[in-house]
Parts: C-alpha cells; sequence; structure tokens
C-alpha cells in the first residue's frame, strides 16, 4: 500500500489523530520533515482536513477522501455482512454536497482515458459504416451477455450470439432468461437508432430504457412503491416513491451537470444502482444508461465482458456502503480500455 494510501486508511478508523499517532501507523515511517510534507500535501487536495494549531493539530478524513480514497476489497470483503462497519441507509449528502464538489478522475486517469477516446475517434474514422454497425453488434451482443450474466442469466456467450443472430433460444434455459437478453439488445438498438436520447438525463427518459429492459419479465415498471432488499449488505435503499423520484432528479442533475463525459457515465452507473429506483432491473439499467451517455457523446461503449462478476458486484456493493467509487472507477477504466482496442 503506497503511503498515503496508509495514512488515509489509518485517519478513516482513527480521526482527530495527530502526526506522532498517524507516523507511528505507517509501515515504513517517514522522518519528521517528510511527514509534514505529505500530510500538507493532503491538506492542499482536500483529503485530509486539521484541527487545532502545532502540536495540538489533530488530522481526519475528508469526505472527498472517503469517496475516492484506495480500498482494499479484497480485505474488506473478508468480513461478513454484519461485522463489516457499513452505511445502511442512503446518503442525502452524497448528491447534495459531496459529488458536486469532487472530480472524479485525477490526471493521470483522465489522460488514459482521453488518450484511448483519441484512438476510438482515431479508429472509426477510418472504417465504413457497415463495418462500425458489425462491430457495434458484436459489442452489443457481449454487453447483453455479461449485463445480464452479472445477474444471474446462465446463457453462455455462444449462446446468447446465437439467441440474438439467429433467434435460437438455448436448451435448458428459461424462457425469462432468453427475453432478457434480447430486451438487452432491443434497449441497445433504441438508443443507436436515438443517439441524442439521454445527451441529458431525465427521470421519465430513463423509465423508457428500464421498460424496454424488463419488458415480458413480469416486473413492474417506472418508480417503484415498495421496498427493495439488497442481497450481501445490509444498505436499505429509500422505500418512499416521492423521496425515490427527488432523489432520482437530483442525480440527474448532477450527472447532467458534469461536463466531462467518463464521469456522466460512471455516475449513471453507480447512481441508478444506489437509488434503486425500480422494483427489478436496477443494474441492467444503470449499464445500459451508462452506455446511452457515452454513445450520445460520440465515446465508445462498453461491454464489460472481461469484468469479473464477482468483482463488479463488490466494488458496487462498496460504493453502497462506503461511498466509496475507488474499485468501480478501476473496473470502468479497464472496460473502456477493453472496448477500445477490442471492438473499434
Amino acid at each position: 500500500m503506497l503511503i498515503l494510501d496508509e495514512i488515509l486508511n489509518f485517519l478513516h478508523f482513527h480521526p482527530e489523530s495527530s502526526r506522532a499517532q498517524i507516523t507511528e501507523s505507517l509501515s515504513t515511517p517517514p522522518s519528521p520533515a517528510s511527514m509534514k510534507r505529505l500530510l500538507s500535501g493532503l491538506l492542499k487536495d482536500n483529503l485530509v482536513s486539521v484541527s487545532g494549531k502545532g502540536r495540538a493539530s489533530k488530522y481526519s478524513i475528508t469526505p472527498k477522501a472517503h469517496i475516492l480514497r484506495t480500498y482494499d476489497v479484497e480485505e474488506y470483503f473478508k468480513k461478513e455482512i454484519d461485522e463489516r462497519v457499513a452505511q445502511t441507509s442512503f446518503n442525502f449528502d452524497l448528491l447534495e454536497k459531496l459529488l458536486p464538489e469532487i472530480e472524479l478522475f485525477d490526471a493521470e486517469e483522465l489522460e488514459r482515458l482521453n488518450s484511448l477516446q483519441k484512438t476510438f475517434a482515431r479508429n472509426i474514422s477510418k472504417i465504413s459504416k457497415d463495418s462500425y454497425n458489425a462491430e457495434m453488434e458484436r459489442l452489443g451482443i457481449d454487453l447483453s451477455w455479461k449485463s445480464s450474466q452479472i445477474e444471474g442469466n446462465t446463457y453462455s456467450l455462444l449462446e446468447t450470439e446465437r439467441l440474438l443472430k439467429e433467434k435460437e433460444e438455448a436448451k435448458g434455459k428459461t424462457k425469462e432468461e432468453a427475453i432478457m437478453l434480447l430486451n438487452h439488445k432491443e434497449a441497445l438498438r433504441f438508443l443507436l437508432d436515438n443517439p441524442d436520447y439521454l445527451q441529458s438525463l431525465t427521470v421519465g427518459r430513463i423509465e423508457d430504457v428500464h421498460s424496454i429492459l424488463v419488458k415480458d419479465l413480469n416486473v413492474e415498471r417506472n418508480i417503484r412503491k415498495s421496498r427493495v432488499g439488497i442481497t450481501g449488505t445490509n444498505y436499505k435503499p429509500l422505500d418512499n416513491d416521492f423521496q425515490i423520484r427527488d432523489a432520482m432528479n437530483e442525480a440527474c442533475n448532477v450527472i447532467n451537470a458534469r461536463k466531462n463525459v467518463f464521469e456522466k457515465s460512471l455516475l449513471a452507473i453507480l447512481l441508478l444502482s444506489y437509488i434503486q429506483p425500480f422494483a427489478d432491473g436496477n443494474k441492467r439499467t444503470s449499464r445500459i444508461v451508462g452506455n446511452a451517455i457515452l454513445i450520445a457523446n460520440k465515446h465508445c461503449p462498453m461491454s464489460f465482458r472481461t469484468a469479473d462478476s464477482l468483482k463488479y458486484k463488490e466494488a458496487v456493493l462498496l460504493f453502497y456502503e462506503q461511498n466509496n467509487l475507488s474499485a468501480f472507477k478501476k473496473i470502468f477504466i479497464q472496460q473502456y480500455d477493453f472496448a477500445v482496442h477490442t471492438y473499434f
């Protein structure tokens, strides 16, 4: 673990600590002068706050650091649900105060993403419309498969390809599994045919995407009016439909206000999952909406094909329980890289 991560991790569990206490906690304690410089840098970046002066100074982690600091995800999930110190209720401050003030990607991450986007733009400028459509169809098959697999669908990638291309259902699979995959294809096709549909997010248009994804699946459409529980966590989403709609409107405002397309897409995927506005199909909707934002802004969409399903779920649960997006951000960057170099 890098020394800055060690400092933030210590302060996460030990707020109001002195410089000496922080130094003693580190695996390789730096000199007093170096420690002072490290803390000054963290203060400048608004990752640490300080109270008191001189030797009486006490340091704590800031809300920004809570959201962005690196987590040891494997270590975190070694603890069972009831052993984890986690947030169990919806954090309104996340939408109203914290996320609007924070840049989600650092300079190095943005440089990598922007470089990938330039590669994508350069590549598609050299291929025909038919070739572009063929690659988008291939990506769509992979996305339909992976997005459904994350939700427990048992179709293989080859079975998914046969279903989406030839309408051939796999033996031994349920009708609902086939419908889930076909709905993904229809949702993506709708967004490709209407690329500006989610240029600016609204609750109504997100509901439209959800309706396509749950068509013929016996799932209630539009904002839910009942409670939902989430397997694997004690986090409980909002259970009042008025509050849910307010949270969705606020999430749309936060996302629309962002200038950076990658931040828009990342926030859409995480916030729709966090709010859980629908009775079912929330994460499927979030992935399609996140991709719709990329498509609307002429960025490369993502299939998530090589994302490990367990790590994906853990990254989302970490956001639920700690409002920390570091693990999911890593997956997002990896999958954008994969999409640019695999499809285009």
